[in-house]
């Protein structure tokens, strides 16, 4: 089956097509591996949608990804809550054993280092989120 395919059969589930944004994102993500342009843009041509909504949610979450990420993405709160329990000493530790900085993936394209407004995990502070699972009470 098309990604085409996938996301009207995903979009019939719903009432309104805007309410399938987010179901053919991750649809569209898992067939690219990211989200460039043109990808959005045939989102909302398929859902028949306006593309400033597409882009909106794809550029607010963080389980979409419009660059290229790493096999790996480790996504670091650097909220408040996670601020004041070590995120930003746990960043730095990070930026030196992965021997990147914050936002860039490593040249092996294993790792991508992101940090996040909020992960909204407080009771794990620090916290951060690999893939697609979250590792709380973290230190270096």
């Amino acid at each position: 089956m098309t990604m085409r395919e996938r996301i009207k059969e995903a979009a019939a589930r719903y009432p309104d097509q805007r309410s399938a944004i987010m179901p053919a994102l991750l649809i569209a993500q898992r067939e690219h591996g990211h989200l460039p342009g043109q990808v959005l843009e045939e989102v909302a041509d398929i859902l028949g949608v306006e593309r400033i909504w597409v882009y909106e949610l794809a550029t607010f979450y963080t389980l979409f990804h419009t660059e290229p990420v790493g096999m790996f993405h480790l996504q670091l709160c650097d909220n408040v809550s996670c601020m004041l329990c070590g995120a930003e000493d746990l960043l730095k530790h990070l930026e030196t054993a992965l021997a990147i900085r914050k936002g860039d993936t490593t040249p092996d394209g294993l790792f991508t280092l992101s940090s996040v407004e909020c992960l909204g995990a407080c009771e794990m502070a620090p916290v951060m989120q690999v893939g697609d699972d979250y590792h709380g009470a973290l230190d270096i």
